[in-house]
């Protein structure tokens, strides 16, 4: 028996769509694995315990911090802290289940089916009587014994019978000698020639002595039943000796019975554990896995709620952090830096083909006014910025396109679409992304970049391919500002193909700004307060799933606004006495 250590600590469990990830005090103990709200509370009682001994315990295919733990219908879904914090945990309860010796090879054996020697030799074992359907011989013999036993036990009270007789004969002759020599003591009988007979005085004659004849006393024949007793042991001790051949015979007949069954129950039990993994893949009802789709349980009001929660809690991760930073890690550049790493306009590349055509299109069709477009609702108006959506739906699948018109002042188009399309500085405005990399560096300002977004439960989490590229846009009227745009679109790459773990989505955005300059007042330079950057931002994009269309509409019409103001503010913070980079 192997000596097992109590095993403590805060993990994150699942509770509901609603709450998501909660830290808990798990305690593992006698091979139960036991929650609570917190380490105050074990004094009180559990919130749930789980008994370890039938135990399925299945490490997360992709998130290296969880595992899951499943009894029958009861599924415990547990995060640590980091994927060593898990390793540990999931070797405490192995071991733990591995103690109670439910499902090992031993604990077969202490349950073994073969038959024991008493059941198989026992006339009224049902056991013996089905197991040897097969062997008649076997069956005959113990037939054989049943009759043996019956004819030995008859004997045995026949000889009984016998030997009692002769006691009570014997017992009775010494009597009557002694009685007989009493009464006539000196006057002694005549004796019969054969010495069977004595007279008395009255001349009669008195048996004295029984001489025994061949049949014996009462007419057992002593000699027959001796003869039969010794053959009737010896017919048993002839059959016990055949039965223990026919079993000797039997045993490799067993043995091939037996590894039949143990082969067949190691089939059943890789059946079931591979029919459990497809279970698993289809997640329980409530659990952080539960998929989106059309033939969802989760109601539309559901759904909504609980992207909701996720998104909030979002929120206030985001503003924790911001509340913790003094001040922003500034990334300090300047003029020659920004302008060494842009390429001339019109770069080469093999797919320079693509990105031409996507700019001509956006210069075309986003920058029009959307004012008398009946099609396009203002759904957010916050000062200079507006949020427009046109409601497109494509087989069951919200496709709305958005565009969104800002104005910020103290930066120019340049200094914007830079900091929107180089990915060093992804992480400081985009709280989306929960990771991304250069797939593929097409030239100095044009790189295929694929990134996975942070799921938000119950929708799937979401990955995308695509290419950015900055270009400038001379104007053709030289009253008019030139346009430095940003254009990121999904294409395809064999480095990052599809793959189960999130749903690739398609995108078609732009970034549009120009910059618009008042003249400053007498000799004085142009400063940042003399500069105002108008923003046009398009956004395309196919989720590749389904969701609610109010879902989608409602998370749209939340963070788009949120987006770009943090993007905008970002930007300032940034530029904020540096030189102007037109």
């Amino acid at each position: 028996m192997l000596t097992l250590v109590l095993i403590h600590s805060f993990i994150f469990q699942w509770t509901n769509y609603i709450h998501g990830w909660q830290d808990r005090w798990v305690v593992l103990k006698n091979n139960t694995l036991s929650y609570y709200k917190s380490q105050d509370e074990t004094e009180y009682g559990c919130r749930g315990s789980l008994c370890l001994s039938k135990a399925v315990i299945t490490p997360h295919e992709f998130d290296e911090c969880r595992l899951d733990i499943s009894v029958n219908d009861s599924v415990w879904y547990l995060r640590a802290q980091d994927s060593d914090h898990r390793q540990q945990w999931i070797e405490s309860v192995e071991l733990h289940r591995a103690d109670s010796g439910y499902g090992s090879e031993s604990s077969l054996r202490r349950h073994g089916s073969m038959l024991s020697l008493t059941s198989a030799t026992s006339g009224y074992s049902a056991t013996s009587t089905s197991s040897f359907k097969k062997g008649h011989s076997l069956r005959e013999k113990l037939a054989e014994m049943e009759t043996f036993r019956d004819i030995l036990c008859r004997q045995v009270d026949t000889l009984q019978k016998y030997f009692d007789s002769c006691a009570d004969a014997v017992s009775k002759d010494e009597l009557q000698r002694d009685k007989i020599v009493e009464d006539d003591e000196d006057d002694f009988p005549n004796t019969r020639p054969d010495g069977e007979f004595l007279h008395n005085n009255n001349g009669s004659k008195e048996k004295l002595f029984q001489s025994l004849s061949p049949k014996g006393i009462n007419g057992i024949d002593f000699k027959g039943e001796a003869i039969t007793f010794k053959a009737t042991t010896a017919g048993i001790l002839a059959t016990l000796s055949h039965c223990i051949d026919l079993m000797v015979k039997r045993e490799d007949s067993w043995q091939k019975r037996l590894d039949k069954e143990m082969e067949k129950r190691r089939r059943i039990e890789e059946s079931y554990k591979s029919a459990l993994n497809e279970l698993k893949k289809k997640s329980h009802f409530g659990g952080p896995d539960y998929e989106e789709g059309p033939n969802s349980l989760i109601n539309e009001d559901e759904f909504f709620d609980a992207v909701e929660a996720a998104l909030d809690r979002q929120d206030k991760i985001e503003e924790q952090v911001n509340n913790r930073s003094d001040t922003f890690n500034f990334v300090f550049f300047n003029q020659t830096s920004i302008s060494s790493s842009l390429a001339p306009p019109h770069d080469v590349h093999r797919f320079s083909a693509e990105v031409e055509e996507m700019v001509q299109n956006h210069m075309t069709y986003s920058l029009q006014d959307v004012g008398g477009d009946a099609n396009w609702q203002l759904v957010v108006e916050e000062g200079e910025m507006k949020v427009y959506r046109r409601e497109v739906e494509e087989n069951g699948i919200v496709l709305d396109p958005l565009k969104a018109t800002h104005s910020v002042r103290g930066v120019t188009g340049h200094e914007v679409c830079h900091y929107f399309w180089d990915t060093t500085y992804r992480n400081d405005w985009e709280t989306t992304i929960e990771n991304f990399n250069v797939v593929e560096t097409l030239s100095e300002n044009a790189a295929i970049v694929y990134q996975t977004h942070k799921r938000v439960w119950p929708a799937s989490q979401r990955d995308v391919l695509y290419l950015s590229a900055m270009r400038k846009v001379l104007a053709t009227n030289e009253n008019d500002p030139d346009t430095w745009l940003v254009c990121n679109f999904s294409v395809d790459h064999d480095d990052a193909q599809p793959t189960n773990r999130c749903v690739r989505a398609k995108i078609n955005i732009a970034m549009i700004c120009q910059t618009l300059v008042s003249p400053p007042e007498g000799d004085k330079e142009i400063s940042r307060d003399n500069i105002l950057c108008k923003i046009t931002y398009v956004a395309n994009v196919n989720p590749g799933g389904w969701a609610p269309a109010s879902v989608l509409r409602a998370v749209a019409k939340r963070e788009y606004p949120k987006f770009l103001k943090r993007f905008t503010s970002y930007v300032q913070e940034k530029t904020a006495g540096k030189p102007i980079l037109f």
